[in-house]
């Protein structure tokens, strides 16, 4: 089972959903990066569940760097963050029954039953909070750069934000918000939210990320484009089932003349005209804003009676769900996204030019 990501700030994810730890380390990470628990904290807040929308388990997350730091910064060692699981409860994960659209056959079949079931064991949602946690101080690092990262929820069922369009203005207004969006649509999602609640089910939609700051150069065709490495980790995200960059699967019903981005010097610097590639070209970022999209899908877990078996007993059987779920992550997934969005921007940036890009 392969739970590392990257190739020069390499992120390693470890611990279960009702384990008493869940658990991360950067290595790789520059020396020098300032570790600011308070930001840390924030970022934490901005994931945890918030009323009717949420899951009714709340963990507060009291993290522990227990390696790599000093004084407030980091050393260059790996960085080894610590997060304890106390709201558990077990019991409403009786062994052998499998939740249709989770991972509890394969898990159980790969892992020849060695596996924890509880909760969706390594497989569980719960382990984002490390890389939120751990995000965090990569995010920190990149805004020191002029790096600024920021998703929102740009659908929820029938109900639709605004594309990124100011981008640089509306990053800044979504780190201001809890709830991720744009226009002002929070209410509605809400609503959309809680009457698939009150149905017993669940529901998906999109989130929509711009990056920018980026400097030219990040990325290497053919098989590790900025793309690429950004797809490879989203995808690790078990709520992900599709990707798009800039215009991304509009480009099917688009012309040349269209989608092409015209090129254009402005003050002596080269930018573009309209960024339907998402502000990159050939696998390689070209200074405009990275623009991409995914697929969320709704969450597994509801409460309405289905079909399934158990796999101890061999049997088919009606599964009806207890236990404390979202109706939507849709909204709770964006600081997860902006946290591994940065992750992998650490490794690139330092792949592309150094650690010394990150001194001051």
């Amino acid at each position: 089972m392969k739970n590392s990501l990257g190739q020069n700030v390499t992120f390693t994810l470890f611990g279960e959903s009702h384990g008493p730890y869940i658990g991360g380390v950067l290595d790789g990470l520059p020396a020098g990066i300032p570790i600011d628990e308070s930001r840390i904290k924030a970022a934490l807040a901005r994931r945890r569940p918030k009323g009717d929308i949420s899951t009714p388990r709340v963990e507060e997350d009291p993290f522990q760097i227990i390696s790599g730091t000093y004084n407030g910064f980091s050393t260059g060692e790996p960085l080894t963050l610590l997060i304890p699981n106390s709201n558990t409860h077990s019991s409403h994960y009786p062994e052998g029954l499998v939740r249709p659209g989770h991972c509890d056959f394969v898990s159980h079949e790969v892992s020849d039953g060695f596996n924890d079931p509880r909760g969706g064991g390594h497989f569980s949602g719960r382990l984002t909070a490390v890389i939120v946690a751990l995000g965090a101080i990569c995010l920190g690092a990149l805004e020191t750069k002029g790096i600024h990262i920021a998703s929102h929820a740009y659908r929820i069922g029938n109900v639709f934000d605004h594309k990124f369009k100011d981008v640089a203005q509306e990053i800044s207004l979504l780190k201001q918000k809890d709830f991720p969006v744009i226009a002002n649509v929070e209410e509605d999602m809400k609503k959309e939210i809680l009457v698939t609640r009150e149905e017993c089910d669940s529901i998906g939609g999109i989130t929509e990320t711009a990056i920018i700051g980026l400097p030219l150069g990040v990325g290497d065709p053919w098989f590790a484009s900025l793309e690429g490495v950004i797809a490879n980790a989203m995808f690790g995200l078990g709520g992900v089932k599709g990707i798009e960059f800039g215009s991304g699967f509009d480009f099917a019903s688009m012309k040349g003349s269209e989608a092409n981005d015209a090129f254009v010097y402005e003050e002596g610097k080269a930018r573009t005209l309209t960024n339907h590639n998402g502000g990159i070209n050939g696998g390689i970022s070209n200074g405009m804003p990275v623009l991409f999209s995914l697929a969320i899908k709704p969450v597994s877990s509801i409460a309405k009676k289905q079909k399934t078996i158990n796999y101890a007993t061999k049997e088919n059987v009606e599964l009806e769900l207890e236990g404390r779920h979202d109706p939507c992550i849709v909204h709770r997934i964006c600081p997860v996204i902006d946290a591994l969005t940065g992750i992998v921007l650490m490794d690139e940036l330092v792949r592309a030019f150094g650690k010394s890009f990150f001194k001051k």
